[in-house]
């Protein structure tokens, strides 16, 4: 029986015969995980990584960016001056845009900006924008957020919401990126943010998470 990653419920499994791959959802809080033994390893993901064209010349992906702080971070933005961007890509075009509207911004990544600078620091924001559908154990890594982020302060995740139909989700072109292996509902974040101190500010278009530090 393979249990849910976030909330340990049982599972149902869905199966792409065309590439040979099993997901699973969560029977309780819909979280949607791609079986482990499919995962590709680590050099063959960074080469995904190092083909998207992510820089500000890119009129459309900064457009995303204004939309997600627009959003998602200008509402709480009289109770933000540092921010770290965790996942900030080949390109850190986010921090440069939080930069612009005058927050103090930090960035890490796996593979791209690997010198844990939060590691002793504390943030009034934490962005995570498109990462967590790459992420093997998203609840380690939301609770290690949780803990570099102050008292009152938000973190703010951006991430699509999978089809409830499994047909659907097969056909979900989102999910067809190798590298995106986790999906999340509204629910499996609410399950995420009580286990480690946040709590659900806001939920919008079915792909922004607002969470605050309680």
């Amino acid at each position: 029986m393979y249990l849910c990653k976030l909330c340990q419920a049982s599972t149902t499994p869905i199966t792409d015969t065309k590439k040979e791959l099993v997901y699973y959802r969560c029977e309780s809080c819909g979280f949607v995980s791609l079986d482990d033994k499919y995962m590709i390893d680590k050099i063959e993901e960074k080469s995904k990584y190092d083909q998207h064209n992510n820089s500000l010349e890119n009129e459309g992906y900064v457009q995303m960016f204004e939309d997600f702080i627009d959003l998602g971070i200008e509402p709480y933005r009289n109770n933000i001056q540092t921010a770290l961007d965790f996942g900030s890509g080949p390109t850190p075009v986010l921090a440069e845009l939080l930069e612009r509207r005058g927050l103090v911004v930090d960035i890490y990544d796996l593979y791209y900006a690997p010198k844990k600078v939060y590691e002793d620091k504390m943030y009034d924001l934490i962005t995570s924008t498109e990462v967590f559908e790459h992420l093997c154990k998203p609840l380690d890594s939301l609770e290690l957020l949780a803990k570099h982020t102050k008292h009152n302060g938000y973190i703010v995740l951006m991430t699509k919401f999978p089809p409830k139909d499994d047909k659907e989700f097969l056909a979900w072109w989102y999910r067809r990126d190798p590298t995106h292996i986790s999906f999340f509902t509204p629910k499996s974040f609410e399950i995420m943010a009580k286990k480690v101190g946040l709590k659900v500010l806001k939920i919008i278009n079915k792909n922004i998470v607002v969470f605050q530090r309680g």
